[in-house]
Parts: C-alpha cells; structure tokens; sequence
C-alpha cells in the first residue's frame, strides 16, 4: 500500500467515526435545541471532514460538506434555529455523506446519488435566513485551501484580543474574528468585562471589552495573525504558543496557575507570592485583594486545561489494528493453546520433575497471553446500541408513532465478531416493536398509558455470557392470533394444546406474520427467523416473554467470546464431545431403574424435578450400547433444564474452536469442533440446538 493510500484509508476510517458521532450529537441536539456544547461539537465534526476530505482529494465530499457547514454555520451564531426540518435535512446529508464514502475507493471520490445531492442542498438552501430556495452558498476553498494543513502537528495558543475602542464606529465587529478564528480548530473564549463602566456611562459607540482565547489548531502562528490583518497597528493582539516542549525535548511539569498569570502580564510575582503565603487557593486570594477578576482566573485556568488535556493526547498509548491482523493472532493463540495441551500430556507421560515445571509455567503464560488477547477483541456493545437511536426516531416517522429508546449497560464487553453480526438481528426485533407491539398515540392514551411508547435495551454480562435483552410497553403478543397463524401455516395440529413458551416459539419460524397487512416496517414474515438463525450462529439462544396489553420482551444469550471457551469433555463409545461449560448445571447418574420407572419415556426425576433428556449415542447413530450406570449432563437453556445422556464425564477442558468441514456443516446439535491434546478431534455440542430437539422427541412421545 501506497503512502497515499495509507492516508486516505486513514481519512476514511476517522470520517467514520466523525459521521458516527456526528449522528449521535445530531439526535441529541434535537432534544437540546439550545445546547451550544452539540452545537460546537455538530459544526465541528463536519468543518473536519470537509478540511480532511479536501486535503486527501476527496472534493466531492469537501463540497458537499461546505454546503452543510453554511447551514451550520447559522445555527452556531443563533440565525437559524434548531428545528426538526433541521435535524432531518442534517441527517440526509450525513447519510449521503457516509454513502459518498463507502462508494469511494482508490482514492475516487464519486457521487453515488447526484440526484439526492441536489436535493439535499436545496433543502438547506431554504433553511437559510430568510428560507430563500434559491440563496446563493459561498463555494468551498478548492483544491483542499482549507485553514488548516492537515500534515500539521496541532499546537495551543493563547491569544488577548483587545480590539480599537473605536471598532464600532468603523462598521466592523469583533465577534466575527472571534468565530473566523473558531473554524481553525477548537477554542476557549472568555471575556474580559474589567473595563466595562456603569450602564448610566457606557458609549455604545465604544468597545469596552477584550477576550482571552485558548486556541488549539494546525494552522500555525501565521495562520493565526492572518486573522488580524484588518487591524493593521490598532488595538493589541498577542499570541502566546502554550506547549513549546518539543518531542525531542525533555517534558517540563504543568505550569502553574500563578507561572501562568504571571507570563501574561496580568500580575506581579511579588503578588503571587503574598498569595501563597496566605496558605489559601491562589486565584481565590488574588480575586479578594483585588489583583485579579474571576475572569482572567478562569481564562489561566482554561489554558492550564487545555495544555493539561494536550499533554495527555500526546501521551497516549492507544494504537489501531486492523481487525484481520487480529482475528490472525487470535488464531495462532489458539494454535498455542493446542500446541501446549500437547505437551502437558506429553510431560505427563514422562514423568520427569525438571520437564513438568517448565510445563507449568508454560501453561501459565499461555493462559495469560490468551486472556489478554481475548480482551483485545473485546469492545463495548454500546457500539451497536448508538446506532438504534436513530432507527427509533426514523420508525417513529415512518409508523406515525411516538417512540422513546432508553439504553443501559453500553459499557458490556463482547467479542468483536459478536458486536458486528448482532446489529442486524437487534434491528429486525426493533422494528417488529414499533410495528406490531407499540400502539398509536391516541390508543395508548385510551388505554391510559402514556402517549410515546418506550423500548428498552439493556445488556449485562453473566458468567461467561452476555444478555441482551429488547423489552417494550406495547399491546404484547395476541396468543390466539399466533396459534390461529401457526395452524394455517401447518406447524401445530388443530386443536393442540399449546400455550407458554412453545406457542411464543412459533413466532420464529420462517414466514411467520400475523400482521393483517405489509408495511414498510413489517410484516412479511422476514424478521425474527433471521434473529432467531443469527443469534444460534453465533452460539446463542434467543426467547420471548409477553403480557397482553404491558408488551413483549426479548432476551438474546450470547458468549462473550466466538475463539475459545471452557468445556466439559464427555465420553460415549469411543468418541469424545464437548458441552460449553456456560450452560452446564450439574452431573447426575442414570441407572437401568431409572430407566425403567419412566415406562420408555425419556424422563428423569432430578431431585423431585422431571427433567426430560436426549441420549447422545441415539443423537449421533453412535453404534452400541451402554446398560450399565450412565451420566446424565444437565444443560440449562432459556431457563429450560434438559438433560444429555452419556458413558462418562471426562472433566473441564479449554477449547479451541475450529468450524466444521464440509460434511459436517450443518448437522444439528454440532457447533463445531476442537482439537485434543493427544492431537484427536473432538466435536462441540451445540447445547440450544440439542434442546430444542430433545424437546421436540418428547413431545411427539407424550403425543
């Protein structure tokens, strides 16, 4: 890869990010209309990926962009409020934006959609003070003239800006160098009232203020006085680089508030010093004597935050890695943890105390480097949960309906390839909420309820397992109606008996929909087999509970981790399987009695509990049979407790998934497989899978 492509990889994967924050923000400020922090924070994710799409070339995005900043621009200076024909025209274009991206490539910078564009721009254009359609939009700089060199290391500065006192007078206004000087990168600004007089003696003809202004940007010194030149030898402007330590100079302490004061000019060392003498806060005595005003305290205190804050960014040791260079090392941990048990067995064999300890501390450090590998992988499954913000709020216009979204525990971990693969599956369950479960309105207020609806989703980590649940307040599922459907469609029997669990079940076969009519929500019967075939992909069990008119709540189990996880390893004939420990609940034994006592059903009674099970053996066409005492594993699935019948429970083993070939692929209860030390395989039990067939045999028995 070219040191071109290089950057612009780069600049695609941090405008990524920019867009997915900038949708988060966009919803936000919707909420908060008057919040200049999102302001700021919307004007400048935008600002950035038009300065960077032009410096890499990418004109296209640059322009667009340019257009939108406008539009921002007067929502940051209070010309154009913040309303919700705003937030949707801004949305459009952060998603034509992110759609400008994915169709690049090679450095390209096409435009998918021209049409859309267009479009898009008209829509700001009427946006604009005065909603003129047809207002003219200043073009962007071209060829990437942007204020800011985007090979520049950015710097802080402080800057006094005291304007003539006669600025008025001359038509000019300093506010306008205070936000010309805002588009080169994120600043601070305080004013300074100490010159202000009483209201009986001021001269509105007079500027009585100056501002102090923390400034971080690339645009360099230079850049920084171009902003002034209007000012030519009028009033004062002084520029101040805050961290002039270079990378190869030694890192001084951060500078005091005191060694801060005392550089700008605001106070004397002699003062400083009789204020630390009085033991108390600095800025605090300085404002008592009279030295200082709050403001210029709070103004030092800015810059010591903003070189504090700098410090710390060039400190960090955060490094990105490409997720296929991890998913390779991943593999070869693996691959190690194979090697090692291998050489356990092989010790054991020996039987030589010099070879068993070099053993043992190989065993420790593979299992230390695995664990810290794994949580490499781990990420935050809150990076799933900011994308369904904005489904909410576009299915609750689509659906006419008023939806809020509440989340909680972002902050649970799960591996990688989890996150990625379970968004899909969490929007089907979305969308089926708003659509089936959510009521309008005005029925909702009739069944006093409060008019918006609220979906729930929640994550919390247990055990070895995440839990991942979508809960709403909706009308809950129509029992009768999913029974009526699930007859038509021929997958229960009329007049059986079914209700609970089983019945709720049925809602995740393929095709199945009891809406009365398609939506473009909903309704083709497409959704929850999808979640249902997804979340078993990734080795997870998926449920459903419901109360008629108080809603539905979904609840997805998955493992944290897709690579390697604790098993019990367990015997029948001559081969051996692995059951994932996660949904193991105890050991009993199986005696030709007990067989007897349940009359050729295949039940057993576990402490006064009838607890139906599958034998493995019959499961798989394993050849033979054992009459003498056999082992029945108990697994826990959903809440549902069965159990796996057989010869013997060989104990807890680390495995190391690999998928399964061609002709094995497929085949129900099988997950996948591992490799054992003795270099033999041995197959993974898909516990969910084998549940729900043993569930199913047991019923057609008692049938």
């Amino acid at each position: 890869m070219s040191e071109m492509d290089q950057i612009i990889q780069t600049f695609i994967e941090e405008a990524s990010e920019l867009l997915a924050d900038l949708e988060t923000a966009l919803i936000e400020l919707e909420k908060s209309p008057r919040d200049t922090e999102l302001i700021g924070r919307v004007f400048r994710a935008m600002h950035t990926i038009k300065g960077s799409g032009a410096a890499v070339g990418f004109d296209l995005v640059a322009g667009f962009a340019h257009h939108v900043e406008t539009l921002l621009s007067g929502v940051r200076d209070g010309s154009t409020p913040v309303t919700k024909d705003l937030i949707d025209i801004l949305l459009a274009s952060r998603d034509h934006i992110s759609a400008m991206m994915d169709a690049s490539a090679g450095g390209v910078d096409p435009d998918p959609d021209p049409d859309e564009a267009e479009e898009i721009i008209a829509g700001i254009r009427a946006l604009l003070p005065g909603g003129d359609k047809h207002a003219a939009i200043t073009e962007h700089p071209a060829a990437g003239k942007t204020h800011k060199d985007a090979d520049a290391v950015p710097a802080s500065y402080h800057i006094r800006f005291r304007p003539p006192r006669d600025i008025f007078a001359k038509g000019l206004d300093p506010s306008s160098v205070i936000e010309e000087m805002r588009a080169l990168g994120d600043m601070i600004v305080i004013a300074q009232p100490d010159d202000i007089p009483l209201l009986e003696d001021i001269d509105p003809s007079i500027c009585h203020t100056c501002w102090d202004v923390v400034l971080t940007t690339t645009a360099g010194m230079d850049g920084i006085k171009d902003v002034f030149m209007f000012m030519e030898d009028e009033g004062e402007v002084t520029v101040r680089m805050l961290n002039e330590t270079g990378p190869s100079e030694p890192e001084v302490g951060h500078k005091l508030i005191g060694e801060i004061l005392v550089e700008r000019g605001d106070v004397t060392p002699e003062e400083v010093q009789r204020a630390l003498d009085s033991r108390k806060r600095l800025g605090e005595v300085l404002v008592e004597s009279g030295a200082l005003t709050p403001s210029k305290v709070e103004a030092a205190l800015a810059e010591q935050k903003t070189v504090e804050s700098r410090r710390a960014v060039e400190k960090s040791d955060t490094v990105k890695v490409a997720a296929q260079k991890l998913d390779k090392l991943i593999n070869l941990v693996g691959e190690l943890v194979i090697t090692q048990a291998r050489l356990t067995q092989v010790a054991v064999g020996m039987a030589r105390p010099e070879l068993s300890g070099l053993v043992e501390d190989m065993e420790r450090l593979t299992a230390e480097l695995r664990d810290n590998i794994m949580s490499v992988r781990m990420t935050p499954i809150g990076a799933v949960f900011s994308r369904f913000t904005r489904l909410a709020r576009d299915l609750s216009k689509s659906s006419r309906k008023e939806v809020t979204l509440v989340t909680e525990g972002a902050d649970t971990e799960l591996d990688k390839t989890v996150v990625d693969r379970l968004g899909e599956a969490l929007v089907h369950i979305m969308r089926n909420s708003v659509d089936h479960g959510i009521e309008p309105p005005d029925e909702r207020m009739a069944a006093g309820k409060p008019r918006a609806g609220t979906i729930k989703l929640a994550a919390v980590q247990k055990g070895d397992r995440a839990v991942i649940t979508v809960t709403d307040d909706g009308r809950g599922l129509d029992e009768a109606a999913i029974k009526a459907k699930a007859v038509e469609k021929g997958l229960i029997p009329p007049g059986a008996d079914i209700r609970g669990h089983r019945l709720l079940d049925l809602i995740f076969a393929p095709g199945f929909s009891t809406a009365k009519e398609v939506s473009n929500v909903s309704g083709r019967g497409v959704g929850l087999d999808v979640v249902k075939r997804e979340v078993e992909s990734l080795r997870g069990s998926v449920s459903i509970e419901s109360e008629k008119g108080a809603g539905v709540s979904i609840t997805i189990s998955l493992p944290l981790t897709l690579a390697i996880i604790n098993g019990l390893m367990i015997a029948v004939g001559g081969s051996r399987f692995v059951l994932p420990l996660s949904h193991v609940d105890e050991c009993v034994e199986l005696t030709a009695s007990d067989r007897a006592r349940a009359h050729g059903r295949r039940l057993v009674s576990v402490r006064g509990e009838i607890v139906p099970y599958v034998r493995l053996r019959d499961a798989f066409e394993i050849g033979g049979f054992n009459d003498d005492v056999e082992h029945v594993v108990i697994v826990k699935v959903d809440g549902r407790r069965v159990g796996v019948v057989v010869d013997s429970v060989v104990g807890e083993y680390q495995t190391v998934i690999k998928p399964l070939g061609g002709a094995s692929r497929g085949v129900e209860g099988l997950s996948g497989a591992t490799i054992l030390g003795d270099g033999t395989v041995a197959l993974i039990i898909d516990a969910p899978r084998l549940v729900a067939a043993s569930l199913r045999e047991e019923s057609t028995l008692a049938a």
